[in-house]
């Protein structure tokens, strides 16, 4: 039986990343959730069904945020279960966030990699993510001084 894959990831860079595992589409039923941007929409005309959109939001717009983030959960909520991955696998940041706590409560394995962006501290997805990830990889050894449970796995560029 295939394994079941949900790649998700904020836009930008840690979109970039998590593309970087794309060799692996083709050995999995695989989705892939990301925002909907000017930058992103291009991807459902390559990935069709196989892609999925949350809001955009970050959160340094704190009147906005609060509100795409509580709907942002919500979709989550129906991409879970429409997909209902075996693995999640993420670069972050706070759009992955969410689904990774939905997929832990319902049994889905969480495989998190922290971004390549980070060489010493910890983001705030990675602080949320460490407790409940089955695997927590990095891509710099200094970064194991932060996460001490955490796999180096080198770059993933």
């Amino acid at each position: 039986m295939t394994k079941k894959i949900l790649f998700i990831s904020s836009t930008g860079g840690h979109l970039n990343e998590l593309m970087q595992l794309k060799s692996l589409f083709d050995n999995y039923e695989y989705n892939i959730i990301t925002e909907k941007t000017k930058s992103t929409i291009g991807l459902k005309t390559k990935y069709k069904e196989k892609i999925g959109f949350l809001v955009y939001g970050t959160k340094h717009n704190i009147i906005t945020y609060p509100f795409k983030l509580i709907y942002n959960c919500f979709k989550s909520l129906y991409y879970y279960f429409k997909f209902h991955p075996d693995y999640i696998i993420t670069t972050g940041a706070h759009t992955a966030g969410p689904m990774c706590c939905i997929g832990k409560i319902f049994g889905s394995r969480i495989i998190y990699i922290e971004t390549f962006a980070n060489i010493n501290t910890k983001t705030v997805t990675g602080k949320l993510v460490y407790y409940i990830a089955d695997k927590f990889i990095v891509q710099w050894p200094d970064m194991k001084k932060v996460y001490p449970k955490a796999i180096d796995g080198g770059w993933i560029y």
